[in-house]
């Protein structure tokens, strides 16, 4: 059974990511929901690799999608082992948890996710 948000523990890492995002959203506009799935899919595996895992699996370099990884990444670097004993693979299953929400939205357009997110978050 998926842990929905209402229920999760690391409810701010959720937060903390989507934050990032948000930004992004803001900052480029050509940001896209798909370009957003992109970047996550390739933050889990960069996270991963910061902690000496998936090392034969590639992360993608397209430009719009770095700053996405990079917040990813920080945010893993702070939060992993050190707050609330989030684990890596916690984390990976927040930023997958936001994936699959950034997908849902996907369906009512380009940038329905950061129209979504932009309400809950500062």
């Amino acid at each position: 059974m998926q842990m929905d948000f209402g229920d999760d523990k690391h409810l701010d890492v959720c937060q903390n990511i989507e934050f990032g995002l948000k930004t992004q959203y803001e900052i480029n506009p050509h940001l896209t929901d798909s370009i957003c799935i992109l970047a996550l899919d390739s933050a889990k595996i960069a996270v991963k690799q910061k902690f000496g895992y998936a090392a034969n699996e590639r992360v993608s370099k397209d430009g719009n999608v770095q700053d996405i990884i990079e917040w990813c990444i920080g945010v893993g670097l702070e939060r992993i082992g050190k707050v609330n004993d989030l684990t890596l693979k916690e984390y990976v299953a927040r930023i997958e948890k936001i994936r699959s929400s950034v997908e849902r939205h996907a369906c009512d357009g380009n940038r329905s996710y950061y129209h979504f997110i932009k309400r809950f978050l500062p």
